[in-house]
């Protein structure tokens, strides 16, 4: 395949202060930069204190949107990947957004954890450095939260987002538009209250250099630099940037050479946090790279399409740290893609969510037995999985909880899950390999012809006679049949 025929990909970063859109094809294992496009939407700014997204924001948002969709036309869906960040994670509206922005894009938007977040900048930073042996410190100031990573070459070592950004400070402590110094202090001082998280253990783990990303720092860094150069950013520049702020008296009167107005109406509560995180962790200087969140997502697709994807070590750790039995897991799912493969279901993201939740179901025994169907839910929905969006993780949350027993029903109409819904039938066919492989004997299953008609019938025929040689999987069929006669759907088997 030449370069000029290799297939575009496509990030789009749904941020609180800005949206952006990169495009880029990939080179010889490396991003060749074909677009950028960015929008300073604030969507941050709309968040109310009920956390509730104004109508207004969200028109924003969507606004910027139409243009970006009409730049992506004609790039496959599965090649374009679309990231809601702070903002969308707290905001509670935040599915009237998605939805609307989903039909103008035509693909999903996922919304990441803030250390997803940070696994992914760092992703994006660390191409744009020299593949060494060094610790870096890379550091990403957003218009609702700062990400800090710690890695060595392309693996984060520590991952931490806090809840502090430019957008959200600025108008949190610069809230009558003026720029004093008590004000800059008050911000300075909150910023240290966050840092308190992970100051010591940062700071007693080291690093070789320090390197800053996007926004605010982007900023601070063309204002020393200009076009070109590259003197690094220091607490003494900092401290200079913020006494010119002041000078300006109110935030409406910024203006920095080079830099974009709306960019500079958040500069404030940007500098406030930058200059605290110089002085907790004791930074001497800071470096700049053009790599972040959207080309760490292109970077992500890239390892994912070469079959190296982060989801699968996620999926192995938590195996490991759970003591599941690996060997029965497989097992599991073996069989439900065996199943998997005579529905019209059968696709490579219904595969992986299968695999994965066959190898997670038994996660809460690592707990207690008792409803451990529960506990490995509730472990999964709450930890930081690296890889995983918030929808997937839902998802996967939902088919451990709902593997065996009595169906959920509370939590998938919560959810919106119907019986005619994939996710529901994909339920329906973990559950039946996690009860044919309830006696844990590897060669005890035949071949079984399955058939599923969607929120109505599941239908499954083995051998003649097996059933009745093996009355333990019968007499689960039998329970499995009145537990899914209560959702509406009949389960037939011979």
């Amino acid at each position: 395949m030449t370069e000029q025929s290799t297939p575009q990909l496509a990030a789009i970063d749904l941020g609180s202060n800005s949206f952006h859109l990169t495009i880029a094809r990939e080179v010889h294992g490396e991003l060749q930069l074909i677009d950028r496009i960015g929008d300073k939407v604030q969507l941050a700014s709309g968040l109310g204190k009920g956390r509730i997204l104004s109508d207004e924001a969200i028109q924003r948002g969507l606004e910027c949107l139409e243009l970006f969709a009409q730049r992506i036309d004609g790039i496959p869906q599965q090649a374009i990947r679309v990231v809601g960040t702070n903002t969308l994670r707290a905001a509670k509206n935040r599915q009237t957004f998605i939805d609307q922005a989903e039909q103008i894009l035509g693909v999903p938007v996922e919304v990441i954890s803030g250390r997803e977040e940070a696994r992914l900048i760092y992703l994006g930073v660390a191409h744009s450095f020299s593949d060494d042996e060094e610790r870096r410190l890379v550091i990403d100031i957003g218009g609702g939260s700062t990400e800090f990573i710690i890695g060595k070459q392309f693996t984060p070592l520590e991952l931490e987002s806090l809840h502090m950004g430019c957008v959200s400070f600025t108008g949190r402590f610069f809230e009558d538009g003026k720029l004093k110094r008590r004000s800059f202090q008050r911000a300075t001082n909150a910023a240290h209250l966050e840092l308190l998280n992970i100051r010591r253990h940062y700071r007693k783990l080291g690093w070789a250099e320090v390197v800053g990303a996007s926004g605010t720092i982007k900023a601070t860094y063309r204002l020393l630099n200009g076009e070109e150069g590259s003197k690094p950013i220091t607490l003494k520049s900092l401290r200079e940037l913020r006494d010119k702020l002041i000078e300006f008296g109110t935030i409406s009167e910024i203006n920095l050479e080079g830099i974009k107005a709306n960019r500079a109406q958040v500069m404030p509560g940007g500098v406030a946090i930058l200059m605290a995180i110089f002085e907790a962790l004791e930074i001497d200087s800071m470096s700049y790279s053009d790599g972040a969140l959207r080309e760490g997502l292109l970077y992500d697709h890239i390892g994912r399409q070469q079959h190296e994807d982060v989801r699968e070590r996620t999926i192995s750790a938590l195996m490991e740290r759970y003591y599941i039995d690996g060997e029965h897991a497989s097992e599991v799912e073996a069989t439900v893609l065996k199943a998997l493969q005579q529905t019209k279901l059968d696709s490579e993201q219904n595969r992986n969510l299968l695999s994965w939740a066959s190898r997670l179901h038994e996660t809460g025994l690592a707990i207690s037995h008792s409803q451990f169907q529960k506990h490995g839910a509730y472990l999964i929905e709450n930890s930081d999985l690296m890889g995983f969006n918030q929808r997937e993780q839902q998802q996967l949350a939902l088919l451990v909880r709902g593997h065996r027993r009595k169906l959920p029903m509370d939590e998938l109409t919560t959810l919106k899950v119907s019986p005619d819904n994939k996710l529901f039938n994909l339920l329906l066919l973990l559950r039946l390999a996690v009860l044919l492989q309830h006696s844990r004997k590897a060669d005890q299953i035949p071949d079984f012809d399955l058939k599923l008609k969607s929120g109505k019938r599941l239908t499954i025929e083995f051998p003649s006679d097996w059933l009745e040689e093996h009355p333990l999987t019968l007499t689960d069929l039998e329970q499995e049949a009145g537990y899914l006669k209560a959702a509406g759907i009949e389960l037939k088997f011979s």
